[in-house]
């Protein structure tokens, strides 16, 4: 894969299970808000965070802290980037601009969804989006936003 890339394919179970391992056992933070990872392709990762009582607001009714999404939506959109490296267990990605809407409260678990709009060598942008289950059985988006990181291929 070139340095600019805005395809999808497939990714390295390796590298999806390192990261994994990473994220879920190993990130104190991440850890700590039993962060997991759903799918992981190239261009795009899925990652959730389950309700829990630590993780909110002090409001009736009850909701999830919003830096707690912000979390989220950062590290899906740098982690989404990063599957567009040739060696994505090599370099960094650091965050240079985010952008977090809150569109409605959140009141149980949290799933995001990170996709890569332009994978650069130097700048990538990606966009996000955290959903929340509704008491229908649907899910809700909760919160949206976008971006900019700064890639560091190695």
């Amino acid at each position: 894969m070139s340095e600019e890339s805005d395809s999808a394919g497939s990714i390295d179970e390796a590298f999806v299970e390192e990261l994994c391992h990473a994220i879920e056992e190993q990130h104190g933070y991440l850890s700590w808000l039993d962060t997991t990872i759903e799918e992981v392709e190239q261009g795009r990762i899925v990652m959730s965070i389950p309700f829990d009582e630590k993780l909110t607001n002090t409001t009736m009714p009850t909701t999830v802290h919003g830096g707690v999404a912000a979390t989220l939506i950062d590290t899906a959109g740098g982690l989404a980037l990063r599957t567009t490296f040739d060696e994505p267990t090599m370099g960094g990605v650091a965050t240079v601009n985010l952008n977090v809407n809150y569109l409605r409260r959140a009141d149980g678990d949290l799933r995001a969804i990170g996709e890569v709009v332009r994978s650069g060598s130097s700048i990538g942008v990606s966009e996000m989006r955290v959903e929340s289950p509704t008491p229908e059985g649907g899910t809700k988006t909760v919160v949206v936003g976008q971006g900019s990181y700064r890639l560091f291929r190695e």
